[in-house]
């Protein structure tokens, strides 16, 4: 075994027993490339990538390609999710270089880390040439080396950088329909979603065009927004047997996805689909949010409630194999009860994708329509389908699993958190509250520090702004479903420590890496929105939201500072700015306090909560010592709409509040 075998990361340990001479990311293997003046190889990836397992098997398992990497090369492996801060390093040079991204991440580097050469999933040949011709290149051309390895490093020091704008900022509702209109062009108006193919779930994208459909009144993207969710919780990116969203989908129709299935997913399609049935409440919407919950409590989730990251796509060598059956499979094991079942999800003797014979689950009509289509009850066919999906589901238990990546991330476990306190706000159901509280109580226990920092992974003394943002946003959403102050206090401390260790304040903007932490060859930002929001979006808008609640006007400086430095750039690209657009409607049409005081409050909570307001925030409770419930306690339960520190005058019942809030 090389030196990963002491390693925690799943991913790590994957390349445990490889003939390359692996070094996890530390000082021992970067000094070593400076005392034997070696390139060192940064080899980066994670668990469920299924490309990251194909070369290794034709690359790095080769005791011959091995022996040229340990001749020639320092050899690193990083787990991308633990240190995303020297993933986004070597990222951004490889984009810089080639023009795109992805992983497995190759970066070929000088003895002090600047990159000279690198790209993604090599074929074994392709490799081999690679790490010969850096060798030579290296030995016998040292000067053009460093020469490139010092441009390349100013770029990647420059690459998404941001400067201050000093000037006094306006949002107006012309400037946001501006920037969804240059949105619109890249919607696929027939099968949801943005563009061709691979198409991702982007739920930031969605909640933030759902937002907007419901404060600009636009029945045009609301639609859009309805067609996109309603056709990925049909297609095969959803899981139908057991729950969950995989990564993406390889076709432009959500039919075959790309099997991996990630907890930053789910919890924030959790979310999304959690929001959109308040929104409108479709039963599909609240279906789909349950079944999230339940393939996490069953796949994802700890003995002591902390969440796993990730299910690998391949078992047995193979992917998907786990999620796909013929129609001869789903006979076996239903019998006469197959038929219904078959032309549900679209099962044929022939098969559906590339496996001969096999198919990935997918639904297109309603179920009305194949009740009608087959001469049932509606109730009937559902009835028979639930059965049929629960053997389904058993016969499926018994297969080869697919491979599970254990770490507990605070960063992504904040985004679970806070899509249980979102579905607790949709559904109302005792369980999902609890389970909410659980976690909480894990990473309170277990992930942050007696000093107050937090740790990206238990043991490991280092954290990221994004670990900050998404538990300070969690611990925000539950005390709004709780109204227990710890919940605020707890996420004040952690943005003060931000404040402290990773905000900028001459260029007004967060560093993505803590100044006590190692110091790589940049310190980096993360301001655009991906598959999760930005780090800097999130902090924005949770500074905003504390910035309320304490009224405290640093916090309201900050989250301004932010959306003025980053407001000029989001028109270009409006979907890769969907949690900064949602800030701007924020500042547009403001925000509202609504404080909910007395002995019965929480019915009135849940009950204010049916209503859909996205651009609120809900404080609360018997008692409490934030500013806006100061001499707000009476002998009645009351309701208080406040907004621009102005309050109404107290209303006794949720519609009365309401009014009051239509007329502000």
């Amino acid at each position: 075994m090389n030196r990963l075998a002491n390693s925690t990361s799943p991913y790590l340990l994957q390349h445990a027993n490889n003939p390359v001479d692996w070094h996890p990311w530390g000082t021992e293997a970067l000094q070593k490339a400076k005392d034997e003046n070696k390139l060192i190889l940064v080899s980066i990836g994670y668990s469920a990538c299924h490309w990251c397992h194909v070369m290794e098997h034709e690359s790095f398992e080769d005791e011959k390609v091995a022996a040229v990497m340990n001749e020639y090369f320092v050899c690193i492996k990083v787990d991308r999710e633990e240190r995303p801060d020297v993933d986004q390093i070597y990222m951004s040079a490889v984009q810089l270089m080639s023009g795109r991204g992805g992983w497995p991440l190759n970066c070929m580097c000088l003895p002090d880390q600047r990159p000279i050469y690198g790209g993604t999933y090599f074929r074994k040949n392709d490799w081999v040439s690679v790490l010969f011709n850096l060798a030579d290149f290296f030995k016998n051309k040292p000067n053009e080396a460093e020469e490139y390895a010092d441009r390349l490093t100013k770029g990647i020091q420059q690459y998404e950088s941001v400067g201050l704008v000093t000037e006094p900022a306006e949002y107006s509702k012309a400037g946001l329909a501006q920037i969804i209109s240059t949105w619109q062009k890249y919607f696929d108006k027939t099968e949801g979603g943005l563009g061709n193919a691979p198409k991702f779930p982007m739920p930031n994208n969605w909640q933030c065009l759902m937002r907007y459909a419901h404060l600009m009144k636009d029945d045009e993207i609301a639609a859009q927004v309805k067609l996109t969710l309603h056709k990925m919780a049909f297609g095969g990116i959803y899981d139908h047997v057991g729950g969950g969203f995989a990564r993406y989908s390889v076709d432009g129709r959500w039919h075959v996805p790309h099997f991996e299935k990630m907890l930053y997913d789910n919890a924030q399609l959790l979310s999304l689909y959690s929001e959109a049935y308040t929104w409108g409440p479709d039963p599909l919407y609240k279906q789909i949010a349950y079944e999230i919950i339940s393939f996490i409590l069953g796949e994802l989730t700890s003995p002591n409630i902390g969440f796993y990251s990730a299910l690998d796509a391949d078992s047995e060598g193979k992917e998907g194999k786990f999620y796909i059956f013929t129609k001869a499979e789903i006979q076996a094991i239903l019998g006469d009860d197959a038929e219904p079942f078959c032309i549900y999800y679209h099962i044929t003797d022939d098969g559906n994708w590339e496996e001969e014979s096999s198919n990935v689950l997918f639904r297109r009509e309603s179920d009305e329509q194949l009740a009608n289509k087959l001469g049932l009850p509606m109730n009937v066919l559902l009835i028979k389908i639930e059965a049929a999906r629960h053997k389904v589901f058993e016969a499926r238990s018994q297969r080869t699993r697919p491979g599970l990546d254990y770490k507990i991330l605070t960063s992504w476990n904040g985004l679970m958190l806070k899509g249980l306190c979102d579905a607790y706000r949709a559904f109302g159901k005792t369980k999902h509250l609890e389970m909410a509280l659980k976690n909480a109580g894990f990473i309170l226990n277990n992930l942050v520090g007696e000093n107050g920092r937090l740790s990206r992974v238990k043991g490991k003394n280092i954290a990221f702004l994004d670990d900050y943002a998404n538990i300070a946003d969690a611990f925000i959403a539950l005390y709004q479903v709780t109204f227990s102050e710890e919940w605020l206090s707890h996420a004040k401390k952690l943005v003060d420590i931000a404040i402290i260790h990773y905000y900028d304040a001459e260029n007004g903007v967060f560093f993505y890496t803590a100044d006590d932490d190692e110091q790589l060859i940049a310190r980096k930002l993360e301001i655009m929105d991906n598959v999760t929001p930005a780090s800097n979006s999130v902090m924005a808008r949770n500074l905003k939201k504390l910035g309320l609640l304490f009224d405290n006007d640093q916090y309201h400086q900050i989250s301004a500072q932010l959306l003025r430095n980053i407001a000029p750039q989001i028109e270009k690209y409006p979907s890769a700015y969907s949690n900064w657009v949602m800030l701007m409607l924020e500042e547009v049409f403001g925000m509202y306090e609504v404080a909910i005081t007395g002995e019965d409050y929480e019915p009135m909570r849940r009950e204010m909560e049916k209503n859909y307001l996205p651009n609120k925030i809900i404080l609360g409770g018997k008692k409490g010592s934030l500013p806006l419930l100061q001499d707000k306690f009476g002998a009645d339960t009351q309701i208080f709409i406040c907004k621009d520190k102005t309050c109404g005058l107290p209303s006794r019942s949720v519609n009365d509040a309401l009014n009051q809030l239509n007329n502000l």
